[in-house]
């Protein structure tokens, strides 16, 4: 078992022993991604200091209602991630894209 698949296996744990399961309907963990996104930006909110540790913290929130959310409807978010990159680097090809932030429509 990989280090990811011991994540997943970890907050499955977790959520079960706490009964939690019956909360995290598909619906209900996307809101949550939003929402510690959300304590995320919080991190940034004054200034362009940031509290490394905070800021960790946040970013786990996030990634373990992203893995949550992909293991509940059976989503391979390792997998759609690289076909996801795959896509991108044919609509942002490097001759067009490099150095700008323009829209993929845009370039």
């Amino acid at each position: 078992m990989d280090k990811y698949e011991q994540l997943i296996e970890k907050i499955r744990r977790f959520n079960k022993e706490r009964e939690w399961d019956q909360f995290h309907s598909p619906e209900n963990l996307a809101k949550s991604v939003v929402i510690e996104a959300g304590e995320l930006l919080e991190c940034f909110q004054w200034n362009e200091e940031y509290d490394k540790q905070a800021l960790g913290e946040e970013m786990a929130d996030v990634f373990t209602y992203l893995i949550d959310l992909a293991d509940k409807t059976g989503i391979d978010l390792l997998e759609a991630t690289d076909k996801k990159m795959d896509k991108n680097a044919l609509k942002y090809p490097i001759d067009k894209s490099k150095g700008r932030s323009d829209k993929y429509d845009k370039l």
